[in-house]
């Protein structure tokens, strides 16, 4: 018999979810002043040297990456907190050669 997942409920799917987003707008924040950051760096150490390439490329992948780690993160925590983990049906369950 298969579980049921407890994000097939809609409460606890509309909880879960906007605790998600919740934590991606955060990031956005914690994102943006990362790239800030290395640009300020960026523009004491190199002064003049600092093209637009150098900060488009900068900021895409400092804020990409940032906001990478982020959803992926957020979606363990959105998986884990809400009870989905749990619903699996493992079927290692009974193997003997596969516990710890």
């Amino acid at each position: 018999m298969v579980k049921r997942s407890p994000l097939d409920n809609r409460d606890t799917s509309n909880i879960a979810w906007a605790r998600y987003r919740r934590l991606m707008k955060g990031m956005a924040l914690v994102s943006l002043a990362a790239v800030v950051g290395a640009l300020g760096w960026l523009r004491l150490t190199l002064g003049e040297a600092l093209t637009i390439h150098m900060i488009i490329a900068t900021a895409a992948g400092i804020g990409l990456s940032v906001m990478l780690g982020a959803a992926l993160m957020g979606l363990v925590f959105l998986s884990s907190g809400s009870g989905h983990d749990e619903s699996i049906e493992d079927p290692f369950e009974d193997d003997p050669d596969w516990k710890a």
